[in-house]
C-alpha cells in the first residue's frame, strides 16, 4: 500500500511540536497518538500499533507532546510527564489543527492514548466533542482525567492487561463513569506494558477494529 510520510512541526498551545504523519493512499480516518509517561513519537509500541492501523487505511500522527527542551528537563525531574492538564491542552489543539491540515482534511479524528497519555486523550475528547470522534486507551490511567470522564460521549475502548490489577480496577471505575459507548477489553496474561508474547498484537488488532468501526463512513 502506497503511503505519504511527512515529518512536520505543529504549533499547539504556544509551543511547536515534532510529529510524524503517515497517510495511506486511501485514508478513511486519522488517529493522533498521545504517548505515556516519558515517551514520545518514537515509542516502539505505539509505532507498532500505528503500523497496524495503516493496514486498515487509517492515517496516523505520532507527535511529541513535549518540546525538545522540555524532554531534557523531564528526563532529570519528571515534572512534565504527569502534567496531564498541559498534555491534554496540547492534544486538543493538535486535534483541532488536524481538521485544517490539508493532507487529512475532512477525515474523522480519533485519539489513541497510552498510560498517562490516555488521561490526556480523554480530557481532550471531553473538551473537543466536535473535533474528536472516538478514543482508544492502552493501559490507561483514566483516574488522572478527574471530572472529565463524565463528559466523554465519544465511543471509548479501554484496553488493559488482565494481570495489571490496579489499572484494571481504575478502568472498570472509568467505564462506569463515562456516559458514551464504552468497552473494557482485558488482554489475557498481559501486564502493564504488554510485553508478553502476542499481547501487543492483540492491542493493535482491537484498536484497528475499533477505529475502523468508528472512523470514516
Amino acid at each position: 500500500m502506497n503511503a505519504v510520510t511527512e515529518s512536520v512541526r505543529m504549533p499547539a498551545a504556544g509551543v511547536v511540536l515534532d510529529a510524524d504523519v503517515v497517510i495511506p493512499e486511501v485514508a478513511r480516518g486519522v488517529v493522533l497518538f498521545a504517548h505515556g509517561s516519558g515517551s514520545g513519537r518514537h515509542s516502539p509500541r505505539n509505532r507498532y500499533v500505528a503500523g497496524e492501523l495503516r493496514t486498515a487505511g487509517i492515517a496516523t500522527v505520532l507527535a511529541d507532546l513535549l518540546t525538545r527542551r522540555e524532554e531534557e528537563i523531564d528526563e532529570l525531574t519528571a515534572e512534565f510527564r504527569f502534567d496531564v492538564g498541559m498534555l491534554a491542552t496540547r492534544v486538543a489543539e493538535l486535534a483541532d489543527r488536524l481538521h485544517g491540515y490539508e493532507p487529512v482534511q475532512g477525515l474523522g479524528v480519533g485519539l489513541f492514548g497510552a498510560s498517562t497519555g490516555a488521561a490526556a486523550a480523554l480530557i481532550a475528547a471531553s473538551e473537543r466533542p466536535d473535533a474528536v470522534r472516538t478514543v482508544v486507551s492502552r493501559g490507561g490511567r483514566p483516574d488522572l482525567a478527574a471530572g472529565a470522564l463524565e463528559t466523554v460521549y465519544q465511543p471509548t475502548l479501554l484496553i488493559v492487561g488482565a494481570r495489571d490489577d490496579v489499572v484494571v480496577d481504575l478502568n472498570r471505575d472509568a467505564m462506569r463513569r463515562i456516559p458514551g459507548e464504552t468497552r473494557l477489553e482485558l488482554v489475557p496474561g498481559a501486564t502493564h506494558l504488554f510485553e508478553e508474547p502476542g499481547a501487543l498484537e492483540q492491542v493493535a488488532r482491537s484498536a484497528r477494529d475499533w477505529f475502523r468501526r468508528h472512523l470514516g463512513d
